[in-house]
C-alpha cells in the first residue's frame, strides 16, 4: 500500500493558501477517490469540522478505505462526555456510510488538559472497546504537546505537522520516541498548506519576510531538476518512522502528479537551509497576523 494518505479538508472547505479553486466539486471528489483507490492509497483523513467533507465522501459511495476522523473541540459545558463522543462518532459513521472508523483523534491536545482530560480518554477507549473505532489518538501542533498527553494515556496514533521548513517533530526526538513505543505516526502539512508549491513570483507579500528561503529553494529545485512537490515529499517519505504522509489536493490531476512524484528515486538532497523555528512561518494558525 502507498505511504501517502488523502487529506480531505478541501472536500468541505476552501482550504490552503495556494487553493485557487475553493471547495472541490462533487464530481471531482469522485474522481479523486477513485484515483486514490487505484493508486493503492488506503487511508482517508478527515474531521468532523471540515465543513460537509464527511457527507460528501459518504455520498460517493466509496467506503473501502480506512477512515481517520477528528472530534471537534470540547465545549466547556459538556457534562456527559461518553454521550458527547458517541453522538459525534455515530453521526460521523452515518455521514461516511461506514460501520466503524479506523482512527478517532482528539483534534486539539488542549482538550486533554484540565478536569475533562481523563474522562475524554475513557470515552475514546469506550468507542474502541465497543468496536466503533479501531484506534484512538491525538492531533498535535507542537511536539511539546507530546509530553503532556504521554503522561495521561498510551495512544495508538499521533498526527503532527512535518515538512522541509518545520522539522520540530523530528528534531525534538519525539518522532523516534513515539515510533519506539509502537505508536502509529501520521504527518500532515508536507507542502505547508501549499506555500512550498507556489512559484516564488506568486508567493503572497505576507511571506516576503522569508524571501531568502524562497529564492534559494527555487534555485536548488532547478539545480537538482526537481519539482517542488517531489522535493517536499522526499523528506517525509524517506523517514521510516512515518506510517502515512497526508496530502491534500484540489483535483484528481494533482493527486495523479503527487502519486508519481512519491515514487521518485532521487537521493535525499540537503534542504536544511529551509529549516525555520519562526512560529509566524511554520504555524499556519499565525498567518492571519502577518
Amino acid at each position: 500500500m502507498s505511504k501517502l494518505a488523502l487529506g480531505t479538508a478541501q472536500f468541505g472547505l476552501k482550504y490552503g493558501v495556494a487553493n485557487q479553486e475553493g471547495k472541490i466539486k462533487f464530481s471531482e471528489v469522485e474522481k479523486i477517490l477513485k484515483l486514490a483507490k487505484n493508486s493503492n492509497i488506503d487511508l482517508i483523513d478527515t474531521a468532523m469540522v471540515y465543513g460537509n467533507s464527511e457527507k460528501v465522501i459518504g455520498e460517493t459511495g466509496v467506503n473501502d478505505f480506512k477512515f481517520v476522523s477528528k472530534l471537534p473541540s470540547l465545549s466547556k459545558d459538556c457534562n456527559d462526555l461518553n454521550s458527547w463522543v458517541e453522538e459525534h462518532v455515530q453521526s460521523s459513521l452515518i455521514r461516511l456510510g461506514i460501520s466503524s472508523l479506523y482512527g478517532l483523534l482528539i483534534h486539539r491536545s488542549n482538550d486533554l488538559l484540565g478536569n475533562h482530560g481523563k474522562k475524554l480518554i475513557k470515552a475514546l477507549e469506550m468507542m474502541k472497546s465497543n468496536g466503533l473505532v479501531k484506534k484512538i489518538g491525538v492531533s498535535i501542533y507542537d511536539p511539546s504537546e507530546c509530553e503532556q498527553f504521554m503522561q495521561l494515556s498510551r495512544f495508538d496514533i499521533v498526527q503532527a505537522p512535518l515538512n522541509l521548513v518545520d522539522r520540530r517533530f523530528e528534531a525534538s526526538g519525539w518522532l523516534s520516541k513515539l515510533y519506539s513505543e509502537e505508536i502509529e505516526i501520521h504527518t500532515r502539512s508536507a507542502f505547508l498548506q501549499g506555500l512550498l508549491l507556489m512559484p516564488s513570483n506568486r508567493i503572497p507579500k505576507n511571506f516576503y519576510k522569508w524571501s531568502d528561503i524562497w529564492e534559494k529553494w527555487s534555485l536548488e529545485l532547478k539545480k537538482n531538476e526537481l519539482s517542488a512537490a517531489e522535493a517536499c515529499l522526499l523528506y517525509p517519505l524517506s523517514l521510516p518512522e512515518i506510517e502515512h504522509v497526508i496530502v491534500g489536493v484540489d483535483n484528481a490531476d494533482q493527486l495523479n502528479q503527487l502519486v508519481k512524484k512519491s515514487k521518485s528515486k532521487h537521493s535525499q538532497i540537503d534542504f536544511s537551509f529551509m529549516i525555520s523555528n519562526d512560529q509566524m512561518l511554520i504555524n499556519p494558525s499565525n498567518w492571519h497576523k502577518l
